[in-house]
């Protein structure tokens, strides 16, 4: 047990420190896009194999969720138990290239920083695309505002689903639950969808997700208050947003955070988008307290990195207790 638990505590953190240092290096093979091709051959298999009735898709759907979470389960289980047969050194230095591939806080941070630099330098345009590449929903009448709002609410929300909940899963079993969580997320970012095609095929995906997500999502969301506080934002108004605002969201875990990165900034997040040409009506979240800007993508990179420095905090913490009772 002392064993695994100084292996785990070391290839986390070496692998949190690799991700902030390289992020994803471009055209450098990654295991996340290894997983998101795994899924969609899958899906196209189970499509063939599986009949286009309502109560078929859902079928298939589910056999989709079982062979892609067995699979991205057992693929790093074990490759750790043969290096493990070699020697601990070797499982630390895989483990911790596997924890690096499953965190994105720079990635996030540079993806995000292609649609500030635009909108710094006036060209909405670009700004545009840049917020394509990072959103699901329609981006080609956003306005200013709508792109910046975009952004933020996506930095908001991955912090939870590309950082903190990896984490989390990698302190319950180290990369193999990681790994775990990201086939989860990633079905969900694919095949999670509420439209014709997906509205059947992906709902045992989308609903796994929401159970996977539930408790790192609430987690995020007490991390990012502490950080608000730390980097000299408004903690008191992200408390007060969080405990008014945390559900409003389709999603029961989307909005934890936001809602605390609105309050924080003081701005006022979501309402309505257009997704597939189709505007679907949302509630907002936090207050209008201020004028959003392009810095405010800037300023939510700062409650990113601090809720995630929070993390790697207690879960090192809670590791060293464990080793020493």
């Amino acid at each position: 047990m002392e064993e695994y638990i100084f292996i785990t505590a070391v290839s986390f953190l070496i692998g949190f420190i690799a991700d902030c240092i390289f992020g994803d290096p471009k055209n450098f093979p990654h295991s996340v896009n290894l997983i998101g091709n795994f899924i969609r051959s899958t899906e196209k298999f189970l499509r063939i194999v599986f009949g286009k009735d309502e109560k078929s898709q859902q079928k298939a759907g589910a056999f989709l969720v079982i062979i892609v979470c067995f699979t991205c389960f057992l693929v790093p289980a074990v490759i750790l138990a043969i290096a493990f047969k070699v020697n601990i050194y070797l499982v630390i230095g895989i483990q911790s290239f596997m924890i690096w591939q499953i965190l994105a806080a720079k990635s996030l941070m540079k993806e995000s920083k292609k649609v500030y630099f635009p909108l710094a330098a006036g060209d909405i345009n670009e700004a545009r695309f840049a917020v394509s590449m990072i959103v699901g929903r329609d981006t080609d009448e956003l306005d200013e505002e709508g792109i910046i709002k975009a952004a933020v609410e996506t930095v908001a929300e991955n912090t939870s689903d590309g950082i903190i909940a990896p984490m989390f899963y990698v302190f319950l079993g180290g990369a193999p639950f990681g790994y775990l969580y990201k086939a989860i997320n990633t079905m969900d970012s694919i095949v999670g969808y509420k439209n014709d095609k997906y509205l059947n095929f992906g709902r045992c995906a989308a609903r796994l997700d929401d159970i996977a997500n539930f408790l790192p999502a609430r987690l995020s969301a007490l991390f990012m208050i502490i950080s608000s506080f730390a980097a000299g934002f408004d903690g008191k108004n992200a408390i007060k947003i969080f405990k008014r605002d945390r559900f409003k969201h389709a999603s029961p875990n989307s909005a934890q955070t936001e809602s605390v990165c609105a309050g924080a900034l003081r701005i006022r997040l979501a309402g309505d988008s257009k997704y597939f040409g189709k505007i679907y009506e949302k509630e907002y979240i936090g207050d209008n307290l201020r004028d959003i800007e392009a810095e405010d993508i800037i300023r939510s990179h700062k409650l990113m990195y601090g809720a995630t420095i929070v993390a790697v905090l207690v879960f090192c913490i809670m590791w060293l207790m464990i080793f020493l009772i």
